[in-house]
Formats: structure tokens, C-alpha cells, sequence
């Protein structure tokens, strides 16, 4: 791991030299590559070179250990037992820091919730999600936009998409999903007798033009008039739109903008992101088997979390509640930063305990 990082480190004052080559300055799509390959280096190089600094403190403080002064030896040795701790931390930082990066984790993502089992309360838990997660990206800085929906009556959602747009909210929303598992008494119980519903959460990296090649003759286009509430301009127009992706039989829907030509832009980003994330499924299939034995496939038919709305808590299938309890009330108005941190840390214990490596 020593010598890679030294290669690395020899790599990266390479590429701080060409960020003020005039060439590179002057090609933008060069200058863009030598960044990110730069900015992804730099959290990496500042850990070792404090490492490295580290050992150097403990040469020196042991060069002092055998003076002869019982004063300055003292310091010496506190001083040595200081640079070894912070040494083995900065060592344990690198092993994380070198571990290997979804490439997907920068990305923005689109959201499919879907009622399950449970009739009308599946249906509305899945508005409750969404209310959920809506709070906790007006929290953590991530934009929230509605692709389709299919309503009840009561106001819950048979299905949902809805794109989180940001950098890093993939990685920070990809272990959602799977099968939400809700435990309580619904509204429409008039005996009080607790129901057990579910609603699947599959989330989706947010591709683009370049990531999947669409044949425009395989879409089969079409167009209706949208249906809910807006006013007279959605009873004239059919500004509504339905892609069907001939090959895979894969249909996406939009209706939430008001002309036709947003909701084919906004139809086609998320046809492009539901086929970009089945490629992506079928070329990791088979591989990082110790991730998914932890975090779940991702599969809609896996229970990844339970919500016991009687004993106030939230239950994740993937974490040991016995460290752990998270509190349902705060947790669904949008308190989910402990948890989605604990199973983030718990996927990257589990990647070093099998002894996971990147490469630089």
C-alpha cells in the first residue's frame, strides 16, 4: 500500500504541475479531466503526507530518547507515543481513503417509490417517504423534483419518481433501496388493529446522454392530457408524455410540467437513468458479494428497514439496533443523517474486514 501511494504521490505533483501547463489551461475538456483526476488525489496525498510527517516526528523523538537527560527524554517519549497513535489513525484513514469508490457516487439520482403490500396504507406510507425524504434534502443542501405520479384519493401514491439532485446524493441515498416495511394502526382501521404494509424503494444513478446510447427508433412516443390539479391548461393540452422503450418494454411517464417539451426532456433523462442503472446491474452482477451480504442487493423483494410506529423507532435490517435506536418521529421529519452514516460506516467496516482495495 506504501509504494502505491508513492507512486500516487509522484503522480499527484505531476498533475499540480500540468493544472499551470498553458496547454492544458487553454484546452477545457483537458483541464476539466487533469482537475477531477487531481481533486480525487488530494484527500489521499494530505493523509499520507501527514503519515509521513508522523514518522518523521518519531525519528526525531527517538534520536532524543538516549541523550542522557531524563527531562528532555521524557518529552521525547511523550512526544513518540503521540506521533505513533497519530500515525496508526492517519494509517487507518488511508485504508478507508484507498478503499474502492462506487464511480456513480457523485451523481444525482432518480427515486421510484412503489406501494406494496398493504392496499391503501402501502399507498400512504409512500407519500410519507416522500415527505421524509423531501425533509432531509432540504436539510442537506439536495434539490427534489417530481417526474410522475399516480395518486389515491386519500392522498398517498400507488407509484412515485422524483429525481434528488446534487453532487454526492447517490452515495448518500443508494443503501434506500429495497423493501420499507411499516408497522401500524392505519387510518382507515376502525378497530385499532395493527397493519403490516411495505413500499419499494429503488433508487437509480442519473445517467447521461453519454452513459447510454438510445436508439430514437425504439421509442415509441406518446402523448395525453395530463390529469390532476392545474387549472384549465391541463384540460386543453395534451401536454402530458409516454415513452415506451420498444426493446425492454420499459415505459416512463410525465406529466408534471406544463409544455410537452419538458415532460419528453424530463421522460427521456429518466428512461435514459432506469436503463442506465440495469446496465450497470448487469455488469456488477456476481461481483462485491461481501458488500451485498451486508447492505442487500438492492432487490425490491428484500426488507431493508422496518417502522414500528408503536414503540417509536425505526428498525434497519443492516445495522445492530443494539447500538443503535433511532427515533421514528424525528427520523421521518427528516433526521436520517445518523442512520444513513451508520449504514455507510457499517458497508465500510465490512469492506476491510474482507480486505477490499482500490487502486490509485
Amino acid at each position: 500500500m506504501l509504494s502505491r501511494l508513492k507512486e500516487a504521490e509522484e503522480r499527484y505533483i505531476a498533475l499540480e504541475a500540468r493544472l499551470s501547463d498553458p496547454t492544458v489551461l487553454s484546452d477545457i475538456e483537458r483541464f476539466a479531466s487533469v482537475s477531477r483526476e487531481y481533486k480525487e488525489l488530494t484527500p489521499v496525498i494530505t493523509c499520507y503526507r501527514q503519515y509521513k510527517d508522523c514518522l518523521k516526528r518519531m525519528e526525531e523523538a527517538s534520536e532524543l530518547r538516549s541523550t542522557g537527560d531524563p527531562e528532555l527524554e521524557e518529552l521525547a517519549a511523550e512526544e513518540y507515543d503521540a506521533a505513533e497513535s497519530e500515525a496508526a489513525r492517519r494509517l487507518d484513514e488511508l485504508r478507508i481513503l484507498l478503499l474502492p469508490r462506487d464511480p456513480n457516487d457523485g451523481r444525482s439520482v432518480v427515486v421510484e417509490l412503489r406501494a406494496g403490500a398493504g392496499g391503501e396504507e402501502a399507498c400512504l406510507f409512500a407519500a410519507n417517504l416522500f415527505r421524509m425524504y423531501s425533509m432531509y434534502c432540504a436539510s442537506a443542501g439536495f434539490g427534489i423534483g417530481i417526474v410522475t405520479e399516480n395518486r389515491t384519493d386519500l392522498g398517498g401514491y400507488r407509484k412515485l419518481i422524483f429525481t434528488i439532485d446534487g453532487d454526492g446524493a447517490h452515495s448518500r441515498f443508494t443503501f434506500e433501496s429495497g423493501v420499507h416495511e411499516v408497522k401500524r394502526v392505519p387510518l382507515t382501521e376502525a378497530q385499532g388493529r395493527i397493519q403490516t404494509s411495505t413500499v419499494t424503494v429503488a433508487v437509480m444513478p442519473e445517467a447521461e446522454e453519454v452513459d447510454i446510447d438510445i436508439n430514437p427508433s425504439d421509442i415509441l412516443f406518446e402523448t395525453c392530457r395530463s390529469s390532476g390539479a392545474g387549472g384549465q391548461h391541463i384540460n386543453k393540452t395534451d401536454s402530458a408524455v409516454r415513452l415506451t422503450h420498444i426493446p425492454t418494454g420499459t415505459v416512463v411517464e410525465c406529466q408534471q410540467e406544463r409544455s410537452q417539451f419538458q415532460n419528453r426532456d424530463k421522460a427521456m433523462q429518466t428512461l435514459r437513468s432506469i436503463l442506465y442503472d440495469r446496465k450497470c446491474r448487469e455488469q456488477n452482477e456476481g461481483i462485491a458479494a461481501a458488500r451485498r451480504s451486508m447492505v442487500g442487493t438492492g432487490d425490491r423483494s428484500e426488507r431493508i428497514r422496518i417502522y414500528r410506529y408503536k414503540d417509536n423507532m425505526v428498525r434497519d435490517c443492516r445495522v445492530d439496533e443494539k447500538t443503535l435506536h433511532v427515533n421514528l418521529d424525528s427520523f421521518m421529519n427528516g433526521e436520517m443523517a445518523p442512520l444513513i452514516d451508520a449504514i455507510i460506516a457499517a458497508d465500510t467496516a465490512e469492506k476491510l474486514k474482507n480486505g477490499d482495495s482500490g487502486s490509485l
